[in-house]
């Protein structure tokens, strides 16, 4: 049986950020109803947004799309959703193909 090299000395380290220690998702609707710089929050308070998009994804997201990508988001249409990430935080596509 191989033997492994595991240092927990810095895993608390690695949970900082959260009692959970992970990202929240926010699921919403993009409509226009909601105030882009709720959406910038979110996604600067480290938030993975989900929304459903009801209209014209361009007019609906030029409010905060830029300013998102800008500081080092993502942001990617898959079917009917915008998906939203915040930096550091990547959309793995390679199952899509």
């Amino acid at each position: 049986m191989s033997e492994f090299d595991l240092d927990l000395r810095n895993a608390e380290e690695q949970l900082e950020g959260g009692e959970d220690g992970g990202s929240e998702v926010v699921l919403g609707i993009l409509d226009g109803s909601t105030d882009p710089d709720e959406w910038i929050g979110a996604v600067e308070d480290g938030k993975i947004l989900v929304l459903n998009v009801e209209g014209d994804l361009n007019r609906l997201a030029a409010g905060f799309a830029r300013e998102i990508r800008d500081a080092g988001g993502t942001l990617m249409r898959f079917r009917g959703f915008l998906v939203v990430t915040p930096p550091g935080v990547g959309i793995d596509t390679d199952r899509l193909s």
